[in-house]
């Protein structure tokens, strides 16, 4: 459990894969040398990947390979990495500037996606983008010449999962990822076609000439796409206007240019999608119906979904048996078994965990299908959670990294329910309060053992590097340790006040029975400054103050080496 707050990636080459799927050995290298290192079976190596995402949620995948076949600026630098999340994807030292539409706003209440009104908000914000790359500033010199010479932006989006669910989609279908495939090409085709006439107005960015050839033929992968978009799921003229913005882009591209080596990414959109109203986020479905997010200062926010009334309309109910079926949904916290609710409507409102008096949900399989779907549309790509339920096994998520590997992502995240201590939303209240009383009586029951006012104790002086202080450690009877004071720099200053509160917080836990043993295990051999030789011969290096202090009380307290 040691990565609960981690965000860690692992990425993989197409060679690895293929080993993987194949059941081959797979030769290690080592990093500085690219020398052979160690042989392992490359399934074994998958499997303690994916052990370690269902443990704790980390590693994400991320496919090497991919993420360099579709990079437009090959000719300058391979793409080694990404930001945490996985969305950004380009050279070395360089930066994104992240937008976002709501897409429910692009949907007129006659349930036709405005594709006009869409494309023109696409080219303002493409724009106003590319103005603020000169406008912004950039933490250090070499990040700001690379993103003046090579201008990425990150055009994205919110709210698909509720744009597909008033359409009466399911998010987990053909329609569905078809639906979602359209707009993203739409989306990402427009992006460049006015970063093309805006490079044809001011010039195209430093890099387009070294990188002339791979930049064509991405966007060329980009067109031969959407012309792959099927017509049967997909409304005429919303396939008419993706594959009539790539081709206008193809052609507009090869005479002028672009503006912008990178147009889109789908980023997670966790807290603006909030602030624009959004009932889902980034490329995600909802969560549930019915949700509750925690605050940073406490208590819960209960967030009901707002699409199901304009989804019920669509699927042919009336005001009144809609009406029923949302006073059902916000007192069971469920659309199954709601009055009036046809069983093949079902599917429209699969939410990624299922509710807790509900059976139904999203399966992971349809996370991966619509990643794999719209990825083909994005120039970076997709930060979005496979989200497991608990019961769901390693060979599960084995599974969902091959799969998504063969559906030519670039990147992949596994969540299996519960695998988080905590997690910012959940699908109950009652759960989370229900935890809150069983913590709360196990509390109760916890004996605090204070120590005698007048007690034995021990104080002894340390020095780490010129860095000098005292620990004096108070004893019960039995000559085990109940408190500790430590003393350090002067009354009030900062390392004073830490220090002390720090002290004060390993007392409690000793009188409440935390063993020292436990305590000494945690915090020993912690490394940060200040470090170094100390004037104790038992301890003749601290890795840190905690280091020295903790195997200090072992030396005292305990049997055994400190």
């Amino acid at each position: 459990m040691f990565f609960q707050n981690a965000n860690n990636s692992v990425r993989v080459t197409d060679e690895f894969m293929q080993a993987v799927q194949e059941d081959r050995e797979w030769q290690t290298k080592f990093v500085t040398t690219g020398q052979p290192c160690e042989t392992y079976k490359a399934r074994d190596l998958m499997r303690t990947i994916a052990e370690s995402a269902y443990f704790c949620g980390d590693p994400g995948m991320q496919y090497d390979t991919t993420i360099n076949d579709w990079h437009t600026c090959s000719n300058t630098a391979r793409i080694n990495a990404s930001n945490p999340c996985s969305e950004y994807m380009h050279s070395d030292n360089s930066a994104c500037n992240l937008a976002s539409l709501n897409l429910l706003k692009y949907l007129r209440e006659d349930g036709v996606f405005d594709t006009e009104s869409f494309r023109r908000a696409v080219d303002i914000v493409i724009l106003a983008q590319d103005i603020l790359i000169d406008n912004s500033s950039y933490p250090t010199a070499e990040i700001t010449a690379n993103a003046h010479a090579f201008r990425e932006l990150g055009m994205g989006y919110a709210n698909l999962g509720a744009l597909l669910m008033t359409l009466g989609l399911p998010y987990d279908s053909d329609g569905g990822r078809a639906y979602a495939a359209a707009v993203t090409a739409l989306m990402s085709g427009e992006g460049y076609l006015q970063s093309a006439r805006n490079a044809a107005a001011t010039g195209t960015f430093a890099g387009f000439e070294v990188n002339r050839q791979p930049m064509l033929r991405v966007l060329n992968k980009h067109r031969s796409q959407a012309y792959k978009l099927s017509p049967t799921h997909v409304p005429l003229d919303l396939l008419t206007a993706a594959r009539e913005a790539w081709d206008q882009t193809c052609t507009e591209a090869e005479n002028f240019g672009v503006k912008n080596s990178q147009i889109s990414v789908l980023a997670p959109t966790g807290t603006i999608a909030f602030m624009m109203d959004c009932d889902t986020t980034g490329v995600e479905p909802d969560i549930a119906l019915i949700k509750y997010k925690k605050l940073v200062g406490g208590g819960m926010l209960k967030i009901i979904n707002n699409t199901v009334p304009r989804a019920l309309k669509r699927l042919g109910y009336d005001i009144k048996q809609s009406q029923e079926i949302v006073e059902y949904i916000e007192e069971h916290e469920t659309i199954e078994g709601a009055p009036h609710v046809k069983d093949d409507d079902l599917a429209v409102f699969d939410c990624a965990f299922k509710a807790e008096k509900g059976s139904r949900t999203i399966h992971y399989m349809g996370h991966v299908k619509m990643m794999g779907a719209v990825q083909p549309f994005i120039s970076g790509a997709i930060s979005k959670t496979i989200n497991m339920p608990n019961d769901a096994t390693v060979e599960d998520i084995m599974h969902a990294y091959m799969e998504s590997w063969k559906l030519g992502l670039k990147a992949i995240a596994i969540y299996r329910d519960g695998s988080k201590r905590t997690q910012p939303l959940n699908t109950s209240r009652d759960k989370e309060e229900q935890k809150t009383v069983a913590v709360e009586s196990k509390e109760a029951r916890v004996l605090r053992h204070k120590l005698p006012d007048e007690r034995r104790s021990i104080t002894h002086k340390f020095d780490i590097a010129g860095h000098e202080g005292y620990i004096t450690a108070g004893m019960y009877e039995d000559g085990q340790p109940g408190e500790i004071f430590i003393t350090m720099s002067k009354e009030g200053s900062t390392i004073s006040g830490l220090m002390d509160s720090f002290a004060t917080a390993i007392s409690m836990s000793l009188q409440y029975g935390v063993p020292l043993q436990v305590l000494v295990d945690k915090f020993s051999h912690m490394r940060f400054e200040p470090s170094g030789f100390t004037k104790n011969p038992d301890i003749p290096m601290a890795k840190s103050i905690m280091d020295y202090i903790f195997r200090w009380l072992a030396s005292k307290f305990l049997d055994g080496d400190a």
